[in-house]
């Protein structure tokens, strides 16, 4: 799988799916950085083939209502410190990889107890 990380997480989130074997890569790492829009992450998703992995449900809204980026990863979890947020994703990352990839789901939702797809 092909991860884009939005703005607003870490980029270490990016390194974590790395070590986990996922070509992964953050906004921080394209022209405009962390103030890469939301229209520009759409692109290079589309582009690249990347599943956006955010918390803004502005993403949501984007592929509800047209239909990309073609794939979204929601994280609804509140503030988290780093190493918490690793270990909820650790935890479900199986669940999370075969939602995308054997179910071909295009939004994944992953919320403190539970994930949902769409």
């Amino acid at each position: 799988m092909k991860i884009i990380v939005d703005t607003q997480l870490p980029p270490s989130l990016a390194e974590f799916f790395r070590r986990r074997g996922f070509d992964a890569t953050h906004v921080c790492n394209y022209p405009s950085g962390i103030l890469t829009s939301d229209e520009e992450i759409i692109a290079i998703a589309q582009r690249e083939h990347r599943i956006v992995v955010t918390k803004d449900s502005d993403f949501w809204d984007y592929y509800l209502l047209k239909g990309y980026p073609p794939a979204v990863l929601l994280l609804q979890l509140g503030n988290l410190k780093n190493n918490d947020l690793f270990s909820l994703l650790n935890k479900s990352l199986n669940t999370i990889t075969s939602f995308f990839t054997e179910n071909e789901q295009h939004l994944v939702i992953v919320q403190r107890n539970h994930i949902i797809y769409f």
